[in-house]
């Protein structure tokens, strides 16, 4: 179970930096821009009079284009997307379920472990004493008095499995 628990906190970890990385940058390479021209067309009119025996009216009809830029920025951001929000309440979710799994091992300490278990990590470290040439002098449960000459030890197993071994001195 512990693996699954790392497992999928490392998951959890690379898709927060993912999230993370992507927010910095905005979720884009980079920004758009449109530019647009548009065109006015005027005209003038000029009427220009002649002498009074005959009347003509001329028409002079000037177009001139004045092309006019127009800058516009179509940006994308329209706020932040509904799947990062589900993504962000998920890493929340299972940030949590971490802490309360942390926090019910009780700080990594572990518990009481069976008296079967116990028994197997007390005499593993025995043979492995008696390996290195010392004899057992005496033995309960879950202690062993070791001798090997003038030397003494004591070699113990806690309810939670952890092993000690500590000299006595001859006195």
């Amino acid at each position: 179970m512990p693996k699954v628990v790392a497992v999928a906190c490392t998951a959890a970890l690379f898709a927060a930096g993912v999230l993370f990385g992507s927010a910095i940058t905005g979720g884009s390479a980079a920004d758009t821009t449109t530019t647009s021209t548009s065109e006015l067309t005027t005209s003038e009119t000029t009427v220009e009079p002649t002498t009074l025996l005959a009347t003509t009216t001329v028409e002079r009809t000037t177009t001139r284009i004045l092309t006019l830029p127009t800058t516009t920025s179509a940006s994308s951001d329209e706020g932040t997307a509904a799947w990062i929000w589900v993504l962000l309440a998920i890493l929340a979710a299972g940030l949590i379920a971490l802490i309360v799994v942390l926090a019910r091992r009780g700080g990594g300490g572990g518990g009481a472990i069976s008296i079967e278990e116990r028994r197997r990590h007390f005499d593993a470290a025995v043979a492995s004493w008696t390996a290195q040439g010392w004899a057992i002098e005496t033995q309960t449960t879950d202690s062993a008095m070791l001798r090997r000459g003038s030397d003494a030890m004591l070699v113990s197993v806690d309810q939670t499995g952890h092993t000690t071994t500590r000299p006595l001195h001859p006195g």
